[in-house]
């Protein structure tokens, strides 16, 4: 997602995110699945499949649960078949928004996903009718007791980033989407395991929206992100910090 003026991409709930790992366990357990079937089962030779475990590893996913899932795709006990859909539309306010979802029965995400649109006071578009205001990036995010920031910003850039960006929140490194598996590696090495890990839209420019507005807003993202079928939502939104602040409270 991305709110605030900032990079953070919609950092507001970090506290209420955290209370939902159960549902992010799902989430990357199910990328891992999809990136296993689709290529080797061998992080070194399937760059997806590795961009899936930096992401796991980044909500605490342990190794043996990764190693699971990976397992459970290749010897077939996973055999759900998902399939990748992206939906598009706009949110109150006129936001633009990105909903990235892996499903085995696209009637149903599409149906709920309309529905949440509906019911928060926007409306689902064409494909293509918004993602072009947002290009794909890789991303890693980091605390900000890693590392200062010249130093978080010449290793990230020697790893291949093609931006950084540090304040007192941490350091948001971005890097073309197949650099992502390098990038985040080489960090990692140097850092340790990241706040947050994956692939995101970012986007061009943003939309203020007021409080009223918002509110409705943060509403129909949180009804997406608890969707099991969505993996990530994207928003090109803007909110003053202190009527966020309220917002979230």
């Amino acid at each position: 997602m991305a709110g605030h003026s900032k990079w953070k991409n919609i950092m507001y709930r970090k506290g209420a995110r955290d209370a939902k790992r159960a549902r992010q366990f799902t989430k990357v357990g199910r990328e891992i699945a999809v990136a296993a079937k689709a290529g080797l089962p061998d992080p070194e030779h399937n760059p997806r499949l590795r961009a899936a475990i930096q992401a796991a590893r980044a909500v605490n996913m342990g190794k043996d649960a990764i190693e699971r899932a990976i397992g459970k795709a290749v010897d077939g006990e996973d055999s759900a078949d998902y399939q990748e859909m992206r939906y598009e539309g706009y949110g109150p306010g006129g936001v633009a928004l990105i909903v990235d979802a892996l499903t085995d029965n696209r009637n149903r995400t599409a149906s709920e996903i309309r529905t949440a649109f509906n019911r928060f006071g926007g409306a689902l578009g064409e494909t293509g009718s918004v993602s072009f205001m947002f290009e794909r990036f890789g991303h890693v995010v980091f605390a900000a007791g890693a590392g200062d920031a010249d130093t978080v910003f010449e290793a990230a850039l020697e790893a291949g980033a093609s931006d950084v960006v540090s304040d007192e929140d941490g350091h948001a490194i971005f890097c073309a989407p197949g650099d992502f598996g390098a990038v985040s590696e080489a960090l990692s090495g140097r850092f340790g395991d990241p706040r947050e890990a994956g692939l995101i839209w970012k986007p061009g420019a943003t939309v203020e929206i007021d409080e009223e507005k918002g509110a409705s807003l943060l509403k129909l993202i949180d009804t997406l992100e608890d969707n099991d079928d969505v993996q990530s939502v994207a928003a090109n939104f803007e909110i003053a910090d202190d009527v966020m602040e309220r917002l979230v409270a």
